[in-house]
């Protein structure tokens, strides 16, 4: 494992910015580009210089300052191959299976189609760390805006399938509600019930409940428990198959 740094803070509303260094390098990344001020702000305050954009996906809170920032500091724009034609500007598209390099370390491409058509996901092996944009937050996952529940049903097993210790870094601060929502579908879940207090002494302190890792998100997150039989009954969809069962539970979620 590297010196990897990461510097996260708020931006937008509830929004979150991602700054990952590579001190040997001297290399900066910033995982989108929710509020080009803020992140060019935080960079300077780190006495780093932005040298590449990693895009997740095509939405503007994403993506919406790529142009800023490459003004700024001539910062390379990576960005998933399957959006190239919303996303102005790219210069290197990627695609699953990809490797993406911030100095010596690697970052491999993920392709989790599901809140858009053509997401991905940066995931550091060597670091033990992903940056999942809006895939999977904590205690929750993104809307289907453009994929199908099966689809996202398979990205976001995929990332199930990370080792547990992986520190995930979604990019909202949405666990709050998430949580209320989770404790509706599984309210019996001692994992689950422990995350939400721990979340709702957090925010009452005004601190980010992001990062996450996957074993946390596996234990408590109802999305990525479609298979688990008390959720099922509780669903009444006990002999469904899991991406049905993922389907019930966003659409809950979407009107909750």
């Amino acid at each position: 494992m590297s010196e990897l740094s990461i510097r996260q803070f708020p931006c937008l509303s509830d929004n979150y910015g991602f700054l990952i260094h590579d001190p040997d390098s001297g290399e900066t990344a910033t995982i989108d580009t929710p509020d080009p001020d803020r992140i060019l702000a935080e960079a300077e305050a780190a006495g780093w210089t932005i040298t590449q954009i990693w895009n997740t996906h095509h939405h503007f809170d994403h993506a919406g300052g790529n142009a800023a920032i490459k003004a700024a500091t001539g910062a390379r724009i990576v960005a998933p191959s399957y959006e190239s034609a919303r996303i102005p500007g790219i210069d290197l598209a990627v695609s699953e299976g990809d490797s993406v390099w911030l100095g010596k370390i690697e970052a491999k491409v993920v392709f989790t189609p599901g809140h858009t058509s053509g997401h991905i996901v940066y995931s550091l092996p060597g670091e033990h760390v992903a940056f999942v944009g809006d895939t999977m937050f904590a205690l929750g996952c993104g809307r289907l805006f453009e994929g199908t529940p099966q689809q996202m049903w398979t990205s976001l097993s995929r990332l199930a399938e990370l080792p547990d210790d992986t520190v995930i870094y979604c990019a909202h601060e949405y666990t709050q509600a998430n949580a209320r929502f989770a404790l509706s579908i599984d309210p019996d879940n001692r994992d689950l019930q422990a995350y939400a207090a721990s979340v709702d002494a957090k925010r009452a302190r005004g601190e980010a409940t992001v990062p996450t890792t996957i074993g946390t998100e596996k234990a408590a997150n109802p999305f990525l428990r479609a298979a688990d039989p008390a959720i099922r009954a509780r669903l009444g969809l006990a002999d469904a198959a899991n991406a049905d069962v993922f389907a019930e539970i966003r659409r809950r979620k979407d009107t909750f």
